[in-house]
């Protein structure tokens, strides 16, 4: 009995040590990534002698679309002979951007700087530049305050002791040539050694890891070694299940990632690094509405460049970054030392909260005149409009914890207008709400008839359908509403107009599809949208796994054009969908968009992971 109880107090006393010690951990955890999570805005730059003929960065030759000799002549072309790496980064700080991520090396080996690990492939010994291009901006960097991110390749597609050498050819295999493998491990862990050693990077973005487990890469050895030279080095998710923060690529994730870091990179139009060719830019304003919706989900945007082989930055990358400088010094408050917005429930639209949780940050893609924010236990002091100070909003906050906020007087921001709702006290968002329960007869009565329409929608997107059983027919004539005299005869019109999207329509997306109302059709194969007020450029819809048929305007008959960005191929994962509405096409009251699906509504919720192929 003695022995048991000493035993169980040693078993205690040991618990007890390894729970203070994850506590330590985590607290120490949290320290390091504080930079990383309120910086929101990164630079991803991908530079190398694929930028000399402008094809895809070593998966040309992996792929077999081009030989590797052939490749490789391209040093012959990457000349750098107009690079300034002091504006590089002035514009890069000019966006916004807290930090950078550069290619050191990617999977064709060819190193930036001059690397002197056995065999290896440099720009400085081997291109026509014949100097080291790492250097001088990694020196801008951080003269300039920003933060230095190095990316690095772990396979080498063109080195003698790796194993692997296009999709279709190996040199040999680890079981039969361990020491081969050992040789690679020290080569690529040399040049981890160089790099950290010169230029002291506060993140190491890691790349190709998918191609050997963590054991073969010897992933802990490698993380040791880079925390000999920064304890608080910052490594991204692509060191097999050894990294700090999750990247999701290309594909704006529809649910915000569970890890706490995260950091979404992202292409400008449809390449990482420069081609010629590749004019599918998305605008300055779609840029900044990503921004916005990755600041919303409480994660990062490391938004790429790809300079030409002469060191210059093409012209629509250029208009992009200052953009973005424009939107995100106007509203720092909103972007930086922010976190995840509130739930879809309570607000449809894009959020956020100050780490003080007193200001609560809207992020409207749309001028209109009013939006309501449900379900706040909590009764705001204030709103302002940043960058605007003369901008006036006013507050109703009701009984049942609804404000409403009203924008007439408000001049909207041509990208996105950000209003800061702020309390005296962190407010507290309900869960279990009830929202404001009105009849049809109700919401005919009220004089506001953009209100009264928004209630119509907010009930429907909220599978409560007011006109289906109240003498709507399914093409809007011959209604049978009940009608008083105080019965808004504009509202009615609406209705009628629409009444395709009302009559015996059903609940509308789940939170992370589309940033508004919505509704589906009965076999659910229609999709509607609501749209309030002036979009500031093309409505955006993610996660839809159905071929489009057509897309139109209800009521109205005109047909819309779309176009879909970064759907991969090669990927189940959809693209995002952006619809153009004709602004003189615009319902003064509402707008509603009819999109015609294939099949019914398939939704993808899955999370958005690293990219493992590119055929």
């Amino acid at each position: 009995m003695k022995n048991s109880l000493i035993k169980a107090v040693f078993l205690g006393l040991i618990l007890s040590a390894h729970s203070i010690d994850a506590q330590a951990q985590t607290i120490d955890n949290n320290k390091k990534m504080e930079w990383f999570k309120n910086a929101k805005l990164g630079i991803f730059i991908h530079w190398g002698i694929y930028s000399a003929n402008g094809i895809s960065e070593s998966w040309s030759f992996f792929n077999n679309y081009i030989n590797h000799e052939n490749y490789m002549k391209q040093l012959n072309g990457f000349s750098a002979s107009k690079y300034q790496p002091g504006h590089w980064v002035n514009l890069i700080k000019e966006s916004g951007a807290k930090y950078a991520v550069i290619t050191t090396k990617h999977h064709d080996g060819i190193s930036l700087w001059n690397s002197k690990a056995e065999k290896a492939i440099s720009i400085p010994q081997n291109s026509l530049a014949q100097k080291d291009v790492l250097s001088p901006f990694v020196s801008e960097l951080k003269k300039s305050g920003l933060k230095t991110g190095l990316y690095f390749s772990l396979p080498d597609w063109s080195h003698p002791y790796y194993d692997i050498n296009t999709r279709t050819k190996k040199r040999y295999e680890i079981k039969n040539e361990p020491t081969r493998w050992q040789n690679f491990i020290s080569y690529y862990q040399s040049q981890l050694n160089e790099l950290s050693s010169q230029y002291s990077p506060d993140l190491l973005w890691f790349d190709g890891d998918w191609e050997h487990t963590s054991e073969e890469w010897k992933a802990s050895q490698t993380l040791d070694l880079l925390k000999k030279y920064n304890p608080d080095i910052i490594i991204n998710s692509r060191l097999n299940n050894h990294g700090d923060y999750d990247t999701p690529e290309q594909g704006i994730p529809v649910i915000a990632p569970q890890n706490p870091y995260w950091e979404l990179c992202y292409t400008m139009n449809d390449s990482w690094g420069y081609q010629p060719y590749d004019k599918n830019y998305k605008t300055p304003n779609m840029i900044v509405r990503t921004l916005a919706d990755v600041i919303s989900m409480g994660g990062n945007l490391l938004l790429d460049i790809g300079p030409k082989s002469d060191g210059t930055i093409p012209e629509e990358q250029i208009e992009i970054l200052k953009n973005l400088g424009r939107w995100t010094s106007k509203n720092q408050k909103a972007v930086y030392e922010t976190t995840r917005g509130v739930p879809f429930d309570n607000y449809k639209g894009k959020s956020s909260l100050s780490t003080s949780k007193k200001s609560l940050f809207l992020y409207l893609d749309e001028a209109k005149n009013f939006t309501k924010i449900y379900g706040v236990a909590t009764k705001p002091h204030s709103v302002k409009i940043l960058g605007d100070p003369s901008a006036v909003v006013s507050i109703d906050y009701n009984a049942e914890k609804t404000i409403t906020l009203n924008f007439s007087n408000v001049k909207f921001d041509k990208d996105v207008t950000v209003a800061e709702v702020i309390f005296d006290t962190p407010p507290t968002f309900l869960k279990d709400f009830k929202k404001e329960k009105h009849t049809l007869t109700e919401i005919l009565e009220v004089k506001n008839t953009q209100k009264a329409v928004y209630d119509i929608a907010s009930a429907l997107n909220d599978d409560n359908n007011l006109a289906t059983h109240e003498g709507l027919t399914n093409d809007g004539l011959d209604l049978k509403i009940k009608k008083t005299p105080a019965t808004n005869m504009e509202t009615l019109s609406w209705i009628s107009k629409h009444a395709e999207a009302l009559f015996e329509t059903g609940k509308g997306l789940p939170e992370g599809h589309f940033p508004g109302m919505s509704a589906l059709s009965k076999d659910k194969q229609t999709l509607y949208l609501f749209v309030e007020g002036t979009p500031t450029g093309p409505i955006a819809l993610k996660g839809i796994k159905n071929d489009i048929a057509r897309i139109r305007i209800v009521g109205d008959g005109s047909m819309l054009t779309h176009t879909i960005y970064n759907k991969l191929y090669w990927s189940d994962r959809p693209g995002i969908i952006y619809i153009d509405i004709p602004k003189e096409r615009l319902d003064k009251q509402m707008t509603v968009i009819a999109v015609l699906l294939n099949k019914p509504i398939e939704l993808y919720r899955e999370n958005v992971g690293a990219i493992e192929s590119n055929l």
